[in-house]
């Protein structure tokens, strides 16, 4: 009898355990959302516990559990943020420069002048510096990948010279010179990064 009346515990703990810990990374996902967005819309350094917890939902002690405090909210909001982008970048196939382009220039339209924002702190916080300096090598390789027929022929000085090209050409401070400073719509600016690569891509 003494098991009987055990087993109704025993059946609903895994639940409520399961429960909660959807709750929590429901709570962190939110939390990391609006940590996002300010990042967006603000300096870096102005980045406040308090306003992160307020457009989540929740109490500043509630986010420094989770997170540890400003930097490791800092760390986790970049990490998850460069996956997603990575996600939508690497739907680029190879050799399809029409296609690479419209999916970064996407990628630039959603959140290009936040990352400017983040290009001009980059220098006074290491640890901004050091997410920068994975998102450059992450655009080295995406166009290793993307633009692979336009290197094959080519080795040593000539494939670099190549890459440091079409790496230039899109550049965030590419399109910020077509798209911001020179007011070219989004379809003008997308064309006109495809005039410029046309010739190192052979047309592809």
């Amino acid at each position: 009898m003494e098991d009987d009346k055990q087993q109704p515990e025993q059946l609903t703990r895994p639940y409520r355990m399961e429960a909660r810990a959807r709750s929590a990374a429901i709570t962190g996902e939110r939390i990391l959302d609006a940590a996002v967005e300010i990042f967006y819309e603000q300096p870096v350094a102005n980045l406040s516990l308090e306003e992160v917890a307020r457009r989540s939902a929740v109490s500043v002690q509630t986010v420094i559990r989770r997170f540890g405090g400003k930097e490791g909210l800092f760390a986790a909001a970049s990490e998850r943020e460069s996956r997603r982008i990575a996600s939508h970048r690497d739907q680029a196939a190879v050799g399809d420069v029409a296609g690479a382009l419209h999916i970064l220039l996407d990628h630039y339209e959603e959140v290009g002048d936040g990352v400017l924002r983040m290009l001009a702190e980059e220098h006074w916080m290491p640890a901004l510096r050091e997410i920068i300096d994975g998102g450059r090598g992450y655009h080295r390789q995406w166009c290793e990948r993307v633009f692979a027929p336009a290197l094959t022929e080519r080795e040593g000085t000539e494939r670099e010279r190549r890459l440091a090209q079409l790496v230039t050409v899109t550049d965030i401070y590419t399109w910020k010179l077509l798209r911001r400073d020179y007011g070219l719509s989004r379809d003008q600016t997308e064309l006109a990064l495809g005039e410029l690569l046309h010739p190192l891509t052979g047309g592809n």
